[in-house]
C-alpha cells in the first residue's frame, strides 16, 4: 500500500487517548542515511520511510513533562525527566508512516522500567541535563556500560520555519512502530502542529547514534537542526 500523504495537521486520534504528555525545548538533529543500513533494524511488516531517495536517522532531544493517564491523573514525579532517542523512519503495510525508536535516553528510572516493561522500548537509564538560555545545551551518560554519551549545544534561529516538505516529513510523525510481545504494532499519538525554528548546530559530541548501530553517522555534519518550544502529544492505544 501507498504511503498516507505527509501532513503537519495531526489526524484524529483512533480512539480515546489514554495517555498525555508535554515536549519542551525540542532539538531534532537529522542525517541522511542509505535506506539499506536501516532496514534491518526495523521491525517485521515495517520499511524505511524516504524523502529525496533517503532514509534519515534523527537525534532528538527535550524535556519531558506532565505526565498524564486517563482520565486525567497527573504521574508528576514520575513523568518529568529530559529524554534523548535514536530514531529511524518507517511505513508499514498499511501506509502508516511512523517512528523506530532504536534508543531512548531518560533520566527517570520508573519511566525507564515502565516502558520498558509495557511497551518494549529500548528505553536505557542516564544522567541527564538540559540547559536554556540563547542557546539550548543538552547532556546525557548512559549508567549502564560502556556508558555512551552525548553533548549537543543548538542556537534556535527566530522565525518560524513554513512550507518545509523535509521539516514536516521528520517532525509530523503521528505514530511509532514497536515489536512487542511477537507482533509488530502501531501506537497513534497526535497533538497540534510543530512551532518549528531552524536551529545551528554550536556542537555535538555524540555516542548514542553508533551505540545504537550506526557507526560514523554523527560524525558528520547534520543534514537539518530544527527546534520547537513545545507541544501537548496524546496516545491512543496501540494496533496491530
Amino acid at each position: 500500500m501507498e504511503p498516507e500523504p505527509v501532513s503537519a495537521v495531526a489526524p484524529s486520534l483512533p480512539g480515546m487517548w489514554l495517555v498525555s504528555q508535554r515536549w519542551r525545548w525540542v532539538s531534532f538533529v537529522h542525517w541522511r542515511i542509505d535506506s539499506a543500513l536501516v532496514a534491518p533494524l526495523l521491525p517485521p511488516g515495517t520499511r524505511p520511510d524516504e524523502f529525496d531517495g533517503t532514509s534519515w536517522v534523527g537525534l532528538i532531544a527535550f524535556h519531558l513533562s506532565s505526565f498524564t493517564v486517563r482520565p486525567g491523573v497527573p504521574l508528576t514525579y514520575v513523568g518529568t525527566f529530559p529524554e534523548i532517542n535514536v530514531r529511524l523512519y518507517s511505513v508499514d503495510d498499511f501506509g502508516r508512516r511512523g517512528v523506530v525508536f532504536l534508543s531512548l535516553d531518560a533520566a527517570r528510572l520508573a519511566a525507564v522500567l515502565g516502558a520498558r516493561a509495557g511497551l518494549r522500548l529500548p528505553y536505557q537509564w542516564s544522567s541527564m541535563r538540559i540547559r536554556v538560555d540563547e542557546t539550548v545545551e543538552y547532556s546525557s551518560r548512559r549508567l549502564a556500560p560502556p556508558h555512551p554519551q552525548t553533548h549537543l549545544t543548538i542556537r534556535p534561529v527566530p522565525g518560524p520555519v513554513q512550507r518545509d516538505p523535509l521539516a514536516d516529513f521528520l517532525t509530523a510523525r503521528w505514530g511509532l512502530h514497536v515489536r512487542a510481545w511477537g507482533r509488530t504494532r502501531y501506537l497513534p499519538d497526535a497533538h497540534e502542529p510543530w512551532p518549528l525554528h531552524r536551529a545551528e548546530l554550536i556542537s555535538l559530541d555524540d555516542d548514542l547514534v553508533a551505540a545504537a548501530g550506526l557507526p560514523g553517522v554523527a560524525s558528520r555534519t547534520p543534514d537539518s537542526v530544527l527546534y520547537a518550544p513545545g507541544v501537548t502529544a496524546r496516545f491512543s492505544r496501540p494496533r496491530r
